[in-house]
């Protein structure tokens, strides 16, 4: 079997859709993704009463504002949670200009208005956590299957 090398600029095809989960609520829809998940927990630390790990659903977008679930899921960054506001809410604007940074453990944290080629195809993301060590089963994202999972990933002489 061989492998042709894609030209340059082209969208490659998609070979696997991703898992979504969604929760839907009066002013919005919160879509949550698994696989992308790093646990970073700024959803369940910013609003407790919409995202509870303890309980099924462990999403209830009604719990406070729309303006507010909004708010907390922009900080996700690895874009495992993502928002659709009831029509005429305010779609999520992404950040301008595009940011890259290295975390400690070496996940490129991407913000701004982003197309991620990857095994889903090409995505329009605004927020994502891409893999530094080309370790992640979940690619170009990273799950936190390699050196970005060592106990000692904050000390970057360790690494």
């Amino acid at each position: 079997m061989t492998e042709e090398a894609a030209e340059p600029g082209a969208e490659s095809p998609i070979t696997e859709k991703p898992r979504l989960k969604e929760y839907d609520g009066e002013g919005i829809t919160v879509t949550f993704e698994p696989r992308r998940c790093l646990h970073a927990a700024e959803c369940v630390h910013g609003l407790p009463e919409v995202f509870d790990l303890s309980r099924r659903p462990w999403v209830l977008p009604d719990a406070a504002p729309a303006e507010r679930v909004a708010e907390v899921i922009r900080r996700c960054p690895s874009g495992a949670l993502r928002y659709r506001p009831a029509a005429g809410g305010a779609e999520e604007e992404a950040d301008v200009p595009t940011t890259v940074r290295r975390s400690p453990s070496g996940q490129l944290v991407v913000r701004g208005d982003l197309l991620v080629s990857g095994g889903q195809g090409v995505r329009h993301e605004t927020r994502v956590m891409l893999c530094g060590c080309g370790a992640s089963a979940n690619q170009p994202y990273c799950d936190h299957s390699g050196p970005c999972a060592e106990p000692d990933d904050d000390v970057a002489e360790d690494r």
